[in-house]
């Protein structure tokens, strides 16, 4: 892959992390998010396919990222397709970490010691080049504003940013909502993407037991019970312990 292009959980880090207070935004459903991301990024790649609502490795060899090849490791030692919600749902404490301090290796952002109440050490991550942040929520802002289709990684990071609650980090107030509601609309211009966000949701709101309905048996609940609707977001619960989830994505 080489690194002349970011990747979209670098992208979706990126547009999380506050440039004043050097937090990320929504840290609960981010690592949620990540773990998401890195399916997109590997479908893209051409590694991984969606098979339903699984995920199914096609081509096992690596893509030259450590952290991405851990993940395609970690699937491809499944042996079958996973189901994408038991993927994202599975626990992987430290991989919003594992990304902040690979953006610092590869110079993206740089750590800033501190502490807290005088006493608790923290540590902030600054963005080395406020520009690249700019640039990456300017191709959302594009995509919003012109309604033009956007490309499959545009859109793909504007289906995780509205599935981990960016929304609001990206677009606040009153002022932003109109901006919010097409930033969810861009949902439905990447099956992957799209696939793997309301993966997201769904782990954050507890359905990840329940399979997703294929489009024509929603067609059928909906034709028998008025149109269906999305669930409501923002309940954590703890993820779905697997047996792929023991190892660190990084």
């Amino acid at each position: 892959m080489g690194r002349s292009r970011r990747t979209i959980p670098e992208e979706l880090l990126l547009l999380a992390l506050d440039p004043t207070t050097g937090t990320t935004a929504q840290p609960q459903s981010l690592d949620l998010g990540l773990a998401g991301a890195q399916l997109v990024e590997l479908a893209l790649a051409g590694r991984i396919a969606p098979d339903g609502d699984r995920i199914a490795v096609v081509v096992p060899r690596p893509t030259g990222d450590p952290t991405l090849d851990c993940a395609l490791e970690l699937l491809r030692r499944r042996g079958a397709p996973v189901r994408a919600v038991h993927w994202i749902g599975g626990p992987r404490l430290g991989l919003r970490q594992t990304y902040l301090s690979h953006l610092e290796r590869c110079g993206m952002v740089h750590a800033v010691e501190g502490q807290m109440c005088g006493v608790l050490p923290t540590t902030r991550y600054q963005a080395t080049d406020n520009a690249i942040s700019r640039e990456i929520k300017a191709r959302l802002d594009s995509a919003i504003r012109t309604g033009v289709p956007p490309d499959p990684r545009t859109a793909a990071l504007a289906a995780l940013a509205h599935a981990v609650g960016l929304g609001k980090h990206l677009y606040p107030g009153n002022e932003g909502r109109s901006s919010r509601s097409r930033l969810r609309d861009l949902i439905r211009h990447d099956p992957m993407g799209g696939l793997v966000a309301h993966a997201v949701m769904d782990v954050q709101n507890g359905v990840a037991a329940q399979p997703r309905r294929s489009p024509a048996q929603a067609g059928r609940q909906a034709a028998g019970a008025g149109p269906a609707t999305e669930p409501a977001r923002g309940v954590p619960v703890q993820p779905h312990r697997s047996s792929m989830a023991r190892a660190v994505a990084h």
